[in-house]
């Protein structure tokens, strides 16, 4: 099986995966990374415990508030047109405000992936596992969205 980086990329590039993510993330507040090492976890037969899903939201909560919500915040501040910014030098800053995002990401996923335990057999649901990690970050479990998510990961 391959690692949570790539599982994930290869997930979310999958169809209507991207879209659900983001209306997850902007609609429900959830956290895309979390949710994605969430999927990974069932799919690879993990079944991370209380205290490892406690441990993943705190690590997700840091990275998200001080890198990859600022960062996205800048992406998407500079996607708009602004006649005081050339839109090519707008568009460079923001590919790499973009790839810095990104990096974030990829070292979140990283950190995910260290606090996930060893496989201990089949896939489980992943629909059960995005409810619990999802009611771990949040007060409000979005079940629609998670279920939409669910049904568009990959096998």
């Amino acid at each position: 099986m391959s690692d949570l980086w790539d599982w994930a990329v290869r997930a979310y590039a999958s169809e209507g995966v991207g879209e659900a993510c983001l209306h997850l993330q902007d609609a429900a507040g959830q956290n895309v990374p979390l949710l994605l090492w969430a999927a990974w976890a069932a799919r690879t037969g993990r079944v991370p415990d209380a205290d490892a899903l406690e441990a993943a939201c705190d690590i997700a909560r840091a990275w998200q508030e001080s890198a990859i919500a600022p960062l996205r915040d800048v992406r998407r501040a500079l996607k708009g047109r602004n006649p005081d910014l050339g839109d090519a030098d707008r568009e460079a800053v923001r590919t790499q405000v973009k790839a810095v995002e990104l990096e974030a990401e990829r070292r979140l996923l990283a950190a995910l992936e260290a606090l996930a335990p060893s496989p201990e057999g089949a896939p489980r649901p992943v629909l059960e596992a995005l409810i619990a990690v999802a009611r771990q970050w949040s007060p409000m479990t979005p079940r629609a969205g998670l279920t939409a998510l669910a049904e568009r990961l990959p096998a």
